[in-house]
């Protein structure tokens, strides 16, 4: 006999808005399988307000109401019975994420969640990530996003450590990484990484997704350092347009691609990791997963 359960997962990050909508299928004395079944992505880039002027501008919350709307009739007919919508940093920072939270449930009747680096770091760690960590490996999970990074350490299977810093490829991009911020994300890196050997790298978000993608190699296959940083050199070689033109880009990834990249290497660098798997994961994944184990 075989159920099956349709949920949803809105991600609201500071680069972009996500909408999944996943396919659970419940066997009997079976582990329940999640499909994919929808993936919508909308550029509205919250980072750029929050951080810079530290409100979210009357423009993007009209276009934010509106992929709102999109994501509620999306999810009336793909017949989803539960979701849970979370909003990350550029929400939680800026001084009228609370009022743009209402607002949105009061015109796409649907309700956000303002969530915290450290419940989003868990969420991330709810999803196929376990089943992915060898027991005797010790690994340091960088998630990065638009407006944080988030640093996870696991050894033998267990979270040793976590942190979030007001590190992402927004703020990189506005220059609002101070070397201050820096040098905390070092020193947490090569103080809690120092008594362990062997650390490989977890990397999670839309660049290192993309950067994955376009090196050809199969999912269980990790990048080298060295190849991260010739795509570093590559990436910076080009302008702007040539990213979107000759490598297909999309506009709002061509340019957080670099800075995203530079916080990946300095991870490897700091850890002494020299290799960085990336499996195909990330908020929305999570918050599904979490959903239907009852975690949150």
């Amino acid at each position: 006999m075989i159920t099956l359960k349709k949920y949803a997962a809105i991600d609201i990050g500071s680069n972009a808005m996500r909408l999944l909508v996943v396919n659970i299928v419940e066997q009997e004395g079976k582990e329940p399988q999640f499909n994919k079944s929808a993936l919508v992505r909308v550029p509205i880039r919250l980072g750029q307000d929050a951080f810079t002027v530290g409100e979210i501008s009357e423009e993007n919350i009209l276009r934010m109401c509106d992929a709102m709307k999109a994501f509620y009739l999306l999810m009336k007919v793909h017949k989803v019975e539960s979701y849970r919508a979370f909003a990350t940093s550029a929400m939680r920072e800026a001084y009228n994420g609370k009022e743009v939270a209402a607002l949105i449930k009061k015109k796409a009747d649907l309700k956000i969640e303002i969530i915290d680096g450290k419940k989003e770091a868990a969420i991330i760690a709810s999803t196929d990530l376990m089943h992915l960590l060898e027991k005797d490996q010790n690994y340091l999970f960088v998630d990065v996003g638009g407006g944080s990074t988030e640093f996870t350490l696991f050894s033998n299977g267990k979270i040793m450590n976590s942190r979030s810093f007001k590190a992402g490829t927004v703020r990189l991009l506005n220059n609002m990484v101070c070397d201050v911020v820096w040098s905390e994300i070092e020193k947490w890196i090569k103080t809690n990484t120092a008594d362990f050997d062997d650390i490989a790298l977890i990397g999670s978000g839309g660049n290192i997704n993309k950067l994955f993608k376009m090196s050809g190699k199969t999912q269980e296959k990790p990048l080298s350092y060295m190849y991260m940083n010739s795509q570093y050199t590559f990436l910076n070689s080009l302008t702007y347009e040539q990213r979107i033109s000759e490598l297909g880009l999309n506009p709002d990834r061509a340019d957080v691609i670099i800075p995203a990249v530079r916080i990946y290497l300095n991870a490897m660098k700091w850890s002494g990791a020299r290799q960085i798997y990336v499996p195909k994961i990330g908020l929305s994944d999570g918050i599904v997963k979490a959903m239907y184990f009852g975690n949150i």
